[in-house]
C-alpha cells in the first residue's frame, strides 16, 4: 500500500472545502473560498505551508494584498516571527506628511490597473519581503507590489499563495510563485 504525500493531503483538504459558485443560468461562476477560513485545522495547515519554502530565505516582512492577502499575510508573519505591511487599494494618505509608496498595476483578473501602496517607512532598504494571498490569476497586483518593493530598496523573495492561476510562465517565475494548488485541481 502507497501512502498520499502530505502536500497531496493537503491539496485535497484544500479543494474539498473550496466551491465554484453560480448558478445554472450564470456564464461563468465564482471561487469561493470562505471554507477554507472556517477549518481551523486547515487554516493552519495552510499557514504552515504558505510559510515553510520561506523559512530558510528569512524574510523581515511579510506583504498582505487587501483584503484576504492581509488576513494569511498576518499568519504567515505571526509563524515566521516577523512583521506584517498591508498593501491596500487605491490608498489615501492621511496628511500630507504621511508618505507612502503608491504606484499603478498592470491588468488584474478583471483588466483593471489599480493603484496599490503602503506606507513608505515600513519597507526599508535591506528588508527581505514576502507577499501573501489567497490567489494569483494575471499577477498584475503582485507585479504592481514587486515594484513598490523595488523602489524602497528592499529585496522581493517571492510570492507565496494558495491557488496559482497563472497562465504566463514569465510571471510566475518573475514573481517566484510558491502555490499550494494549481486553479485547474480545484473541483
Amino acid at each position: 500500500m502507497c501512502a498520499v504525500p502530505a502536500d497531496r493531503v493537503l491539496r485535497d483538504r484544500i479543494d474539498a472545502a473550496f466551491t465554484w459558485r453560480g448558478d445554472r443560468t450564470d456564464r461563468s461562476k465564482w471561487a469561493d473560498v470562505t471554507g477554507w477560513w472556517r477549518d481551523p485545522v486547515l487554516r493552519a495547515e495552510i499557514v504552515a505551508a504558505l510559510s515553510e519554502p520561506f523559512v530558510d530565505r528569512a524574510p523581515t516582512v511579510v506583504l498582505g494584498l487587501q483584503s484576504r492577502g492581509v488576513l494569511l499575510g498576518a499568519l504567515v508573519a505571526q509563524r515566521l516571527g516577523v512583521g506584517l505591511v498591508e498593501v491596500r487599494k487605491d490608498p489615501n494618505p492621511s496628511t500630507d506628511s504621511d508618505a507612502w509608496l503608491v504606484g499603478t498595476t498592470p491588468p488584474d483578473y478583471r483588466d483593471r490597473h489599480l493603484r496599490l501602496g503602503f506606507r513608505r517607512e515600513l519597507v526599508q532598504s535591506g528588508d527581505r519581503v514576502l507577499l501573501v494571498d489567497d490567489w494569483v490569476d494575471t499577477g498584475g497586483q503582485a507585479l504592481g507590489t514587486q515594484g513598490l518593493v523595488n523602489r524602497a530598496g528592499a529585496s522581493w523573495l517571492g510570492m507565496s499563495v494558495i491557488v496559482d492561476a497563472l497562465t504566463e510562465h514569465r510571471v510566475r517565475r518573475d514573481l517566484g510563485v510558491h502555490a499550494l494548488v494549481h486553479v485547474r485541481d480545484l473541483t
